[in-house]
C-alpha cells in the first residue's frame, strides 16, 4: 500500500538558477534539514547515479541512511532514493513572475518498507505523527532555502 505523499512549496524572489545553486550542493542540506546533520555524495559531484551517506538526527535519535539520485536535471528537478525505506525524495523548481517556485516531495509509491514502518512506530511516535513533523520539517526547509537564495 501506498504511503501519501507529503508536499510542501515556497515562492522563492530569485532566479532558478541561483535557487538551483543553492538547493544542488548536498554539501548543504544539514543547514536546510532540521534532521539531516550531514550528507556526503559519493564519487565526486552529485548527478543521476550518485550514491550519497547521510547522517540524521531527531532529539536524541541518530541514524545513518544512504541514498541514489535517481533525477539531476539542472534547474529543473533533484531527486533521490533512501535506501533504507525506499522513499524518494525531490526538488522541483518552477519559474514563476517573481523568482521560482521550489516544491520538496516525499513520495512512497510502493509504500515505506516494513521495518521502516515497525521502527517508526517503535521509536518515533508512530508513523502518522512522524509524516506530519517531516511535512513541519519541509516547510522549514524551504524557508532555509528561500532565505539564502534571497540574500
Amino acid at each position: 500500500m501506498a504511503a501519501p505523499v507529503l508536499q510542501a512549496e515556497i515562492d522563492i524572489n530569485a532566479p532558478v538558477s541561483k535557487v538551483w545553486e543553492v538547493i544542488s550542493d548536498l554539501r548543504r542540506m544539514p543547514e536546510w534539514s532540521p534532521q539531516c546533520r550531514r550528507m556526503i555524495v559519493l564519487g565526486g559531484a552529485p548527478r543521476v547515479g550518485s550514491r550519497t551517506i547521510n547522517f540524521n538526527r531527531r532529539g536524541f535519535q541518530f541514524w545513518p541512511t544512504t541514498s541514489r539520485i535517481t533525477e539531476f536535471v539542472p534547474e529543473k528537478k533533484l531527486a533521490f532514493r533512501v535506501n533504507e525505506n525506499g522513499t524518494v525524495w525531490s526538488y522541483e523548481l518552477e519559474p514563476t513572475d517573481t523568482g521560482t517556485r521550489l516544491v520538496e516531495t516525499r513520495h512512497a509509491q510502493n509504500g515505506v518498507k516494513p521495518i521502516s514502518t515497525k521502527l517508526t512506530n517503535a521509536f518515533m511516535g508512530g508513523v502518522e505523527s512522524f509524516e506530519r513533523e517531516l511535512v513541519d520539517g519541509m516547510n522549514q526547509t524551504l524557508a532555509r532555502i528561500k532565505a539564502v537564495a534571497e540574500r
